[in-house]
């Protein structure tokens, strides 16, 4: 990591977590904005961002959902950075009668679609996808022409993709698209822990994933659920970043709710210095990534 100061990234609210899980799980743009601009206070430099219906607490890709979101934290912070998902768009369910056809539950767009916000609202960083595989009992697909697609258009809009990794052959995508030129090198990944049926969220695994990276690749590493704060310590001592947030975890420890993102931020904060890490602002973050 540059001149060793380690980036927390947070994930304020994510895709899958459901509202009744948690009452703290932020939900309206407000209560979004200001779980990031929280966050930062807390120590976080990056936040990743999602949206949600405010009405219904669901998953949501309207552009003027992030919008708001974007420019309710731009109001009180200039510099925070700003990192929004392309995930949505990729889960397939198969109806029970034919598999060939989509059933309930079924999300998947073009790819063009997935994108559409990142080119109107032009982010600091935006996520890219390279995972095909089973989630649960549906499967999220991302080809590689989807993806390639996606890296492109991420690119012209001025965006940092941040390539997400889930198991060990997506860093093989994801290194055949800097080989063609696709994606820029050495690149910026987030390598994704605990999801069922991809990367387990063990020492030896992530050591493992962190050897698939291009050389000089800079990344961050973290846990699902009870997995995030041993993560935290892990990716800092194989020399990543690292993410938190209600995204990926709701809990402080066994059976106690975090209140915030902040706390989770916090909490993490914590666990870096003590192991004598110094944690980079949002302009050291910057300067790291190499945006403006």
């Amino acid at each position: 990591m540059t001149n060793g100061k380690t980036i927390i990234t947070c994930a304020i609210t994510g895709n899958l977590t459901k509202p009744e899980q948690s009452p703290h799980l932020p939900i309206t743009p407000e209560q979004i904005a200001t779980s990031a601009l929280e966050a930062a206070e807390a120590g976080a430099a990056i936040a990743h961002i999602h949206v949600r219906d405010p009405r219904t607490g669901r998953p949501s890709m309207a552009i003027e959902l992030y919008r708001e979101v974007m420019e309710l934290i731009r109001a009180r912070n200039k510099t925070l950075i700003i990192n929004l998902t392309t995930g949505p768009g990729g889960r397939f369910v198969p109806s029970i009668e034919d598999p060939r056809i989509a059933g309930p539950g079924t999300t998947l767009l073009q790819p063009e679609k997935r994108v559409e916000h990142i080119e109107f609202l032009k982010p600091d960083i935006a996520t890219l996808d390279c995972n095909t595989m089973n989630s649960g009992g549906e499967v999220v697909i991302n080809t590689p022409r989807n993806v390639r697609i996606m890296a492109e258009r991420i690119r012209a809009a001025g965006a940092l993709p941040e390539i997400e990794l889930f198991d060990s052959g997506d860093c093989h995508l994801a290194r055949d698209l800097i080989a063609d030129g696709t994606l820029k090198g050495p690149g910026l990944f987030s390598l994704v822990l605990g999801v069922k049926y991809g990367f387990s969220a063990t020492p030896e695994t992530m050591f493992y994933a962190r050897s698939l990276l291009p050389p000089g690749a800079v990344w961050s590493g973290f846990g699902i659920g009870r997995a995030e704060f041993p993560m935290v310590a892990q990716a800092y001592l194989l020399g990543g970043h690292v993410r938190v947030g209600m995204e990926d975890n709701l809990f402080m420890s066994r059976g106690v709710l975090a209140k915030s993102n902040a706390e989770l931020v916090a909490h993490a904060a914590s666990i870096l210095r003590s192991l004598g890490a110094t944690i980079a602002s949002a302009d050291e973050a910057r300067a790291t990534l190499g945006l403006a």
